[in-house]
């Protein structure tokens, strides 16, 4: 049965295909009037000219980092070169993500001006499918190739891994930076200063706003979870190795599989004229679906017993009701925003005080709901009778979550897409009909980049886990002393 490892780096270049028909779709379509193709033009420069600084700083680290890993491998070229392998795959996909990103925010304006909300939502949409197909499709060609080409020695493919995870750090931190320092520093000056509204085109700060938008949410966003997404495989195909031999590994790859395919499916169910929310909620259903029954179907075959499925399936309903969660603080039609909404009529302490409030309401659900799901996918594993089942459980749930990640991946990247086609709306004077759709497609935007970095945390918390599960499995780690003054120094340190 290990043909099957074969599948997912054939599935991988299917999302890639995937990806490049969305980039030739969007790229089809009229970018509308020579106003917005200059305010796009202006949008999209200052994206690249980030991407180019901050690859050179990135190129530098790098440079220094293959030299350590050479020296420390004592010669050996593998792992320095699995992880060069890992990081330029993750710059390559938050590269074609905010290309095409900044490409298709205009053409969304256009199609609310010219083709209403169904044709505008199916634009954004699908720029944000092109980041979500990349990412998922490079990740599993890159760890399945680096696993075979590697003979199965995992300790070359955590190369992979931590090239993934120092891009993460640079996108994530460096892109979050900038987004926030842009936006506040476009509302200082436009509206406590000047008097004038967001997205005013007599403010120059506003192209840095949205140029921002694209950094954090796209690439950022992208590269954090294409750090979780190959953490996750790793995690599940070392522990797949410890607990089940060669075929505990084709299952963690046969689901991650199956979850890329869920996910090309489900970004055919996005449609919708009226409520766009509706339709992204659609797809992710689509997806988590098909890939629960690939998975319990395999888990029959390949390990005669539902127990990883059971594990598989604890990963995918925990990130569902993460997605859900967070929906439900975040969006306008739940109670919580209402009333941040409320007692903000009674002025900006009422609202700072309120929006706190909620805001730490709202970690609750999500930790109980990761905290349980580890419980189920630890026991479902078969925790209770040989602990690496267990642990191998806890990792094919981390799997489970991401299994789909392409689909989430391209639901957040959909909100900066929107976000930028009402900034585009605004700054070129458009109709107040096309203000209306892009104001609409920009507060589901607004729900569902919150939903990303929600799933983003908690995908990290599993993979995590799953990521010292295996690394305490493979040194015979037997347990941790709390007594010890060095392990809770480390702690404190974790912590802060």
């Amino acid at each position: 049965m290990e043909f099957l490892n074969y599948l997912a780096p054939v599935v991988g270049v299917a999302a890639l295909v995937f990806a490049y028909t969305k980039v030739s779709f969007i790229k089809s379509v009229e970018p509308g009037t020579e106003r917005m193709k200059e305010i796009s033009g202006y949008i999209e420069d200052g994206a690249m000219a980030f991407l180019s600084r901050e690859y050179k700083v990135i190129g530098i680290f790098m440079a220094v980092m293959f030299g350590v890993l050479l020296a420390i491998g004592r010669g050996s070229i593998a792992m320095p070169l699995t992880f060069l392998f890992g990081a330029v795959f993750s710059l390559l996909a938050g590269y074609v993500g905010m290309s095409v990103a900044t490409k298709a925010n205009v053409r969304t304006t256009n199609m609310a001006m010219i083709g209403g909300m169904g044709k505008a939502l199916d634009i954004a949409f699908s720029g944000g499918a092109v980041m979500g197909m990349t990412v998922v499709g490079l990740g599993i060609i890159g760890i399945s190739l680096s696993y075979f080409l590697s003979g199965g020695d995992t300790s070359i493919v955590y190369g992979f891994s931590l090239g993934a995870s120092s891009i993460a750090l640079f996108s994530r931190v460096g892109g979050g930076i900038y987004t926030k320092a842009a936006d506040v520093g476009a509302d200082l000056v436009g509206k406590v200063e000047a008097g004038i509204p967001e997205d005013d085109p007599r403010n120059p700060a506003v192209i840095a706003d949205n140029v921002g938008d694209n950094v954090g949410d796209v690439a950022g966003m992208g590269a954090d979870l294409f750090e979780s997404y190959v953490g996750a495989l790793l995690s599940g195909i070392t522990l797949g190795i410890l607990a089940y031999g060669g075929i505990g590994v084709t299952y963690v790859l046969i689901v991650a599989a199956s979850g890329v395919l869920a996910s090309i499916l489900g970004t055919q169910a996005v449609k919708g004229d009226k409520d766009p929310q509706k339709a992204l909620n659609m797809g992710t259903y689509a997806a988590s679906g098909i890939t629960l029954i690939v998975a319990a179907i395999f888990s029959l075959i390949l390990l005669k017993s539902l127990r990883p499925f059971i594990s598989a399936a604890s990963g995918v309903i925990v990130g569902l009701a993460i997605s859900k969660l967070t929906e439900i603080y975040t969006s306008a039609d739940y109670d919580a925003v209402k009333k941040i909404a409320h007692d903000s009529q009674t002025g900006a302490s009422t609202n700072i005080i309120s929006g706190l409030a909620v805001g730490m309401m709202s970690t609750v659900g999500p930790i109980i709901v990761i905290a349980i799901g580890i419980i189920i996918a630890y026991a479902g594993g078969g925790g209770n009778t040989t602990s690496t089942h267990g642990l191998y459980g806890i990792a094919i749930a981390a799997v489970g979550m991401l299994s789909t990640a392409g689909m989430t991946i391209a639901v957040d990247a959909y909100g900066p897409i929107a976000d930028n086609a009402g900034g585009i709306a605004e700054m070129c004077d458009l109709p107040e009909n096309v203000r209306e759709i892009t104001d609409s497609l920009d507060a589901v935007g607004n729900t569902t980049a919150a939903v990303g970095k929600g799933f983003a945390i908690g995908s990290a918390a599993l993979t995590a886990l799953a990521l010292f599960s295996s690394y305490t499995q493979a040194v015979e780690l037997s347990g941790i002393d709390l007594t010890r003054p060095t392990v809770i120094v480390g702690i404190f340190i974790g912590g802060v």
